[in-house]
């Protein structure tokens, strides 16, 4: 099944983000997981530490981006790289909702400060 029809996205919502998942083990990917992220105005996701490299594109709006305490304002276009291992923070610190699309391999989970381990549905 090499084709995904928008329909056919699964939606997640976490953190006050919507993630809306294409490309997964249940679209016929064995190796990469990606989906469009919506990041309402105003929404701080919290910090956590990914187990597998993640990339992000900005679709629309702007994304405040920081990656092991280096932090970016992406513009729609802008891309980053965040390394297996890093800390990555999300946040839209503008008026309007900013789109990502973020690209990583199946199994991705996510640890956050606290020590809670998180298995991201969409990376599944």
């Amino acid at each position: 099944m090499p084709f995904i029809r928008s329909d056919e996205a699964v939606v997640h919502e976490t953190h006050g983000v919507r993630f809306v998942s294409y490309i997964r083990p249940g679209t016929g990917s064995q190796d990469l997981a990606a989906w469009r992220g919506e990041i309402p105005a105003g929404t701080v996701a919290p910090a956590h530490v990914i187990s597998e490299e993640e990339t992000f594109y900005v679709l629309s709006g702007r994304l405040r981006l920081t990656i092991d305490a280096e932090t970016a304002e992406l513009d729609a276009g802008d891309a980053a790289v965040a390394p297996a291992g890093s800390e990555v923070a999300v946040a839209n610190t503008t008026d309007d909702l900013t789109h990502i699309w973020v690209t990583t391999r199946v199994g991705l989970t996510a640890r956050l400060s606290d020590g809670t381990r998180i298995t991201p549905p969409w990376a599944h």
